[in-house]
């Protein structure tokens, strides 16, 4: 195995990930200012300013299967870069709530599609060893690009003014370029050779780059496995046939965001400031929230490999559930800084090394080949519908004047709480564990007959 051609592509592919981060959490520091200067209601804040990237997400992830079953993985790669960069530019750019919507949009459509087609292409190029380390790549590259967002936001904070925001959001286009540009370099999935495009010769070349030591043998197994879904009773992909792993994703996903993760990040200065902490000390606050997400992101794709998917969703079940009873204290009893901000990091820390390190890791390897890219769009679009939604109706219940809450929103995270103790009953009652096992052999164990 060519370890270090396959740690190459892998790390590309991944670095969709990075912008992802970087754009999923970058309106955060242009919340306010914008709200500032729009003055608009806030279900509008919620629907066309806060929320609009992640409503192009869905739609991203709802479509971004069929680009990248019938085009390749590596075609709708480079086309991600593309959407990312015109969407930083237009932005930063904007003149008014409705084009500043438009171009955000724009910018959800790559973070839908790529949070289909990069764990997609990396799972089908890395090996049952170090399927979960690669993939968790694209974790590891969201969390850093939602850190040096984060840091990004905190530095440009009285750079320009009232203007300070556009900066934040442009600055996006930089990596989004660079990306674009190292796609060129990487080779097309030989899974998606083999099992779509049918072309034999070009997936042993791509098998020989990197290294595999067998692959006439490993052509064979890939083909043997499509043959045997191929034969199968139906090829729909709701049919009963699929109904396990659908189930599997759909529930991996809907917990995902019912933690409250992405209410956090999206909106974590002003939760800060709703603690009674200052803004740029709520920016920088929000760098701490950052750096704990990296740090345990290491920690959770150190293990994902050693004990596995199952045991890391328990650990951080477990962690959700404590962390977030203890937010809904702070805000409730006004318990000071400390606490709050004590929590909201074991929060985090919780998230990136349980859902954080294995939600696209699972569900990139529980479909089969033939329908791998369907699977993951179908998973990634369960997630970014409710991320869409708890986005949209997050300023409803924080909003310090017409909030349903007032000043004082404990309840939102007792409840995230809740919803973490249902996460926990599943992953210990219906969840398989992946760890160590072939892609070609989770179909025999996962897909019915």
């Amino acid at each position: 195995m060519n370890k270090n051609k396959l740690l190459l592509w892998s790390v590309v592919a991944a670095l969709a990930g990075f912008i992802f981060g970087f754009d999923t959490v970058v309106i955060s520091g242009a919340n306010l200012p914008i709200k500032e200067l729009w003055h608009t209601t806030p279900l509008f804040h919620g629907f066309f300013i806060m929320s609009m990237a992640l409503w192009g997400t869905v739609i991203g992830a709802m479509f971004g299967g069929i680009p990248t079953e019938k085009y390749g993985r590596k075609k709708v790669l480079l086309w991600i870069g593309i959407l990312f960069s015109v969407s930083a530019l237009g932005s930063a750019l904007a003149t008014n709530p409705y084009a500043f919507s438009f171009f955000r949009f724009i910018g959800g459509l790559g973070i839908g599609v790529s949070s289909v087609a990069a764990p997609t292409y990396i799972s089908e190029i890395s090996t049952a060893k170090t399927r979960g380390r690669l993939v968790g790549m694209y974790q590891f590259n969201i969390v850093f690009g939602i850190l040096i967002a984060f840091f990004s936001n905190y530095l440009l904070k009285g750079f320009d003014g009232n203007n300070d925001w556009r900066w934040m959001l442009g600055v996006m286009a930089i990596p989004s370029l660079i990306y674009t540009l190292m796609v060129f370099s990487i080779p097309e999935s030989p899974r998606w050779l083999i099992s779509i495009k049918q072309d034999f010769a070009k997936a042993k070349e791509v098998l020989l780059l990197i290294g595999a030591d067998n692959p006439d043998e490993e052509m064979k197994n890939i083909q043997a496995a499509n043959d045997a879904i191929a034969a199968g009773i139906s090829r729909s992909f709701f049919s009963s046939k699929y109904k396990k792993v659908l189930w599997l994703a759909f529930f991996v996903a809907f917990f995902n965001q019912w933690s409250g993760i992405n209410f956090i990040l999206y909106y974590a200065p002003e939760i800060l400031e709703r603690a009674g902490i200052a803004a740029k000390d709520s920016l920088f606050n929000s760098i701490a929230i950052g750096g704990t997400n990296l740090l345990f992101t290491f920690a959770g794709l150190y293990l994902i490999d050693r004990i596995g998917r199952k045991q890391l969703l328990i650990i951080g079940s477990l962690g959700y559930i404590i962390s977030l009873a203890s937010v809904a204290y702070s805000f409730y009893a006004h318990a000071g800084d400390v606490l709050l901000m004590c929590s909201l990091l074991a929060f985090i820390a919780s998230h990136a090394i349980g859902q954080g390190a294995v939600i696209w890791v699972f569900i990139s390897e529980i479909f089969p080949n033939n329908i791998r890219a369907f699977g993951q769009s179908f998973g990634a679009s369960v997630h970014w519908v409710f991320a869409a939604l708890i986005t949209l109706i997050t300023p409803l219940f924080l909003d310090k004047d017409k909030g349903i809450f007032g000043d004082n929103p404990w309840p939102i995270f007792a409840f995230f709480s809740f919803m973490m103790a249902l996460q926990l009953f599943w992953v210990l009652t219906k969840m398989p564990e992946t760890r160590g096992v072939s892609l070609e052999e989770l179909e025999k164990q996962l897909i019915a007959e």
